[in-house]
C-alpha cells in the first residue's frame, strides 16, 4: 500500500513534437503559452502529494504545436520509478473514438453507411429480441419496432448488453455473437446507455467489411500514417517496461495500492486476447495528441487525407438530440465521441462542441475545436468515483484554460 504521500518528485518538460502531425513550436508567441503552462503539473502534483495519485502525464497542445509535456510523479511507487512522458497507459474507453474513425473510413469509401441496419453485416442479429417486461420471476420479450442500426451503436442508443469474454482466446466474432444472442434493453434509438458491446461489435463489422482482422485495419489505416508508434493491443516487452502502474485506494480508503490492469489477462504480449474495440488499447499522451490533431484538422495529416471533413463533422457533432448522455451533466454524444453540449461542472470552462472521451482508469483526452486547443491528461487510478469528474481532470482543465486567457 502506499501511503498519503510527502512531496515528490515533480517532472516538468516543455518540449516540442516530434511528429509530422505536430509541428516546432514558433520560437516566440507559443513560448509565451509554454510559459504560462507551468502551473499544470504543479495543480497535478498536489494529488500525488495528497496520495490521491500516483503520476501523471499531461499534453497540451494549440496551432498544430505542442505547447507542454509534464510528467509528475511516479510510474511506480514501489520501486520509485519517476513518471515519464513517454510512458503508456491503459487507455480503456478512449479506443472508443479511434473505432468509429475506422468506420466513418469506410462509409467514406462508400463500403457501409452509418444509417445501415447492423444485421445487413452481421446475420446474427436478424431477428432480434427486446425487453417488454422484467419482473422477479418472469421475462416478457418482444420484437423491437425496427432493427438496430451502425448510428445506434456508435451513440450508445442501440439496446445492446454486455458480456464479459467466456475465455482469453475469446475472439471478436465469437463475442459479437453473444451480444446478438441477448435481449436488447430497449427500443433502438429511444434512450442513450453506455455500451462497450456496441462499440465492440462495430469493430467487428469493421473486419467483415474491410476483409482485415480489425487490428490490421487501425494498424495501416491510423496508427501508421499518424506514426502512433506506441499505440497497440498488445505492448511489447519494450513497451511494457514503460507501462505505467495502476493504482486504487488502499484500505480503508487511505493512501494508494497497486490494482491491476484488469484488460490484461494472460500477460500484456499475449495476442489470444482479443482486441476489443471498445476499450482495449494502450498508448501515450503524445500519441493520443497525433490523433486529436488529426480529428482538428478535419481529417488530415500532413499532405495525407485520412477521413473526409464531411465525415468529421458528423462524428463530432450532436447526434443524440434532448436524449440525456454521459456520466456528467450537458453532454451529449457524437458517433464515438462525447460532445459538451452545455459547459456546466467539470465541463465549465470547455467551450461548446468540445469533443473527446475519458478512460475507465481516470485517462482523458479532448479537443476544442472554437479555441484550437487539445487536453490529454494520462493517469491509472482505478476506482475513482467517476472518471469523467474527476478532481485531476477538473484541475488540468481549469489550469490550462486558466493560462492561455492571461
Amino acid at each position: 500500500m502506499i501511503p498519503a504521500m510527502k512531496p515528490c518528485l515533480c517532472l516538468c518538460l516543455v518540449v516540442c513534437a516530434a511528429a509530422s502531425v505536430l509541428a516546432a513550436p514558433n520560437p516566440n508567441a507559443p513560448a509565451l503559452e509554454a510559459a504560462r503552462l507551468a502551473d499544470v503539473p504543479k495543480q497535478l502534483q498536489k494529488f500525488v502529494e495528497a496520495g490521491q495519485l500516483a503520476g501523471a502525464v499531461t499534453l497540451v497542445a494549440r496551432h498544430d504545436k505542442v505547447l507542454a509535456l509534464e510528467a509528475n510523479g511516479y510510474a511506480n511507487f514501489e520501486t520509485k520509478k519517476p513518471m515519464a512522458t513517454d510512458n503508456l497507459f491503459w487507455i480503456a474507453s478512449m479506443t472508443k473514438p479511434i473505432t468509429a474513425t475506422a468506420v466513418l473510413m469506410l462509409q467514406d469509401e462508400g463500403k457501409l453507411k452509418v444509417e445501415d441496419s447492423v444485421e445487413k453485416y452481421l446475420p446474427e442479429f436478424r431477428g432480434q429480441w427486446m425487453i417488454a417486461e422484467n419482473a422477479t420471476n418472469s421475462l416478457l420479450l418482444k420484437r423491437p419496432a425496427r432493427p438496430i442500426t451502425l448510428h445506434d451503436l456508435l451513440t450508445h442508443t442501440s439496446g445492446i448488453s454486455d458480456m464479459p469474454p467466456p475465455r482469453i482466446e475469446t475472439t471478436l466474432a465469437e463475442l459479437v455473437i453473444g451480444y446478438a444472442n441477448k435481449p436488447l434493453g430497449f427500443e433502438p434509438g429511444s434512450k442513450w446507455t453506455y455500451s462497450t458491446a456496441g462499440i465492440n461489435t462495430l469493430g467487428r463489422i469493421v473486419e467483415v467489411v474491410s476483409g482485415r482482422p480489425f487490428a490490421e485495419f487501425l494498424d495501416e489505416r491510423i496508427l501508421q500514417p499518424l506514426s502512433m508508434k506506441d499505440t497497440t493491443f498488445w505492448p511489447s516487452a519494450r513497451q511494457a517496461r514503460r507501462l505505467a502502474t495502476a493504482y486504487g485506494p488502499g484500505p480503508e480508503g487511505k493512501g494508494l495500492a497497486p490494482m491491476d490492469i484488469y484488460f490484461i489477462k494472460g500477460g500484456v504480449e499475449n495476442r489470444a486476447r482479443p482486441p476489443l474495440p471498445g476499450g482495449g488499447l494502450f498508448s501515450t499522451a503524445a500519441d493520443m495528441a497525433k490523433f486529436y490533431q488529426c480529428i482538428l484538422n478535419d481529417g488530415v495529416v500532413g499532405r495525407q487525407r485520412l477521413l473526409s471533413k464531411e465525415a468529421v463533422a458528423q462524428m463530432t457533432s450532436i447526434q443524440t438530440g434532448d436524449l440525456k448522455c454521459g456520466f456528467v451533466d450537458g453532454m451529449a454524444f457524437g458517433l464515438g465521441w462525447g460532445v459538451v453540449k452545455q459547459p456546466q461542472g467539470v465541463t465549465a470552462m470547455l467551450a461548446p462542441g468540445t469533443f473527446g472521451h475519458g478512460g475507465a482508469y481516470g485517462t482523458q483526452g479532448w479537443v476544442d475545436a472554437q479555441n484550437d486547443l487539445i487536453y490529454v491528461m494520462m493517469i491509472q487510478r482505478a476506482k475513482l468515483a467517476n472518471g469523467d469528474a474527476s478532481d485531476m481532470r477538473r484541475a488540468f482543465q481549469e489550469t490550462v484554460v486558466g493560462a492561455l486567457k492571461r
